[in-house]
């Protein structure tokens, strides 16, 4: 069972929020993810990655103070890495 409460969306407030981006090409897909969250510099919280030999995709999970309208822009500009197949809140 779960509880969905509807809460209004505050913009102007920074606050933590999680992303699973799923790249290809290995190592090299999350290398290039890894570059653009650096250049968000102290805004990342927390990063982990999950690389396995043999498997399509790697997924790369963090979290991000942000405004919900920076979190917009952020999942553009990931979605902009031509090795990233989607990113998705939670």
């Amino acid at each position: 069972m779960s509880i969905t409460i509807d809460r209004p969306a505050f913009t102007g407030s920074r606050i933590l929020r999680k992303h699973t981006i799923i790249t290809t090409h290995g190592m090299d897909g999350v290398l290039l993810v890894a570059a653009e969250l650096r250049a968000c510099g102290p805004l990342v919280k927390e990063m982990a990655v999950d690389v396995r030999e043999g498997v399509g995709c790697s997924a790369l999970t963090c979290s991000v103070s942000m405004t919900a309208d920076e979190a917009e822009a952020f999942q553009t500009r990931l979605r902009a890495i031509p090795t990233v197949e989607s990113v998705d809140p939670y």
